[in-house]
């Protein structure tokens, strides 16, 4: 005769054995939707790398500037480039790592926020501004390949920043993110056929009618 401890135990061990199977079962099934979420992620780091095409200082309006970064400059020149810093690695400067590339880094990779949503990017500037989440100086854009992590120094010039010119600098992300930047500049559309070509007046072929005016019902009574 089985005793009642051992039918106790054998009872346990099943459930535990069948909890543990669906716990896999659950993983297995979430495995291909965590692997498509993480893809626009790769594409972002490939496309918005840390190192810069291009290596020379930035000429002044950055004229044909293609990286967001640039374009936000092209858009607001004169806000502060901050990209005094040196190269931990190479001990030499890094013109183009400015204080809007590392923005951009820290919105997308550190916060892992959208782009082209004007609420993401006022939760950034809250960071900044410390109203937010607080900034972590080893997880900075930029912090463990320059020689001074630029932490502060961004910080200070978000701050500097009266109310209308931070906003200026959201719109321009948003603009540049959401694929506005060329419509902007278009020029205006040509005219519509219609208003190009007026209807012609009357040629006779079509009866004209005649709107009603004041005092027309006179002419109905006897």
């Amino acid at each position: 005769m089985i005793q009642p401890k051992v039918i106790s135990r054998r009872v346990v061990g099943f459930a535990i054995a069948l909890l543990t199977t669906a716990s896999l079962v659950s993983l297995f099934a979430l495995m291909p939707a965590l692997k498509f979420n993480a893809q626009p992620q790769r594409q972002w780091s490939a496309q918005w790398s840390g190192q810069p095409a291009i290596a020379q200082q930035m000429p002044e309006g950055l004229p044909g500037a293609t990286e967001p970064w640039q374009q936000v400059y092209q858009l607001i020149p004169e806000l502060p480039l901050e990209n005094h810093y040196i190269n931990a690695r190479t001990g030499e400067a890094s013109p183009n790592n400015t204080l809007v590339s590392r923005l951009i880094r820290y919105h997308l990779y550190t916060k892992s926020r959208p782009p082209n949503y004007r609420l993401d990017w006022k939760l950034t500037m809250a960071d900044y501004l410390g109203a937010n989440d607080w900034i972590r100086a080893e997880l900075y854009p930029s912090g463990d390949t320059l020689t001074v992590n630029p932490m502060e120094g961004d910080v200070a010039v978000i701050r500097s920043l009266n109310r209308a010119q931070r906003d200026a600098l959201v719109n321009a992300m948003v603009t540049i993110f959401s694929g506005q930047a060329s419509a902007a500049t278009d020029p205006e559309p040509p005219a519509s056929s219609e208003e190009a070509n007026p209807t012609p007046p009357n040629s006779g072929n079509s009866p004209i009618i005649l709107q009603p005016r004041p005092g027309d019902a006179q002419l109905l009574l006897p």
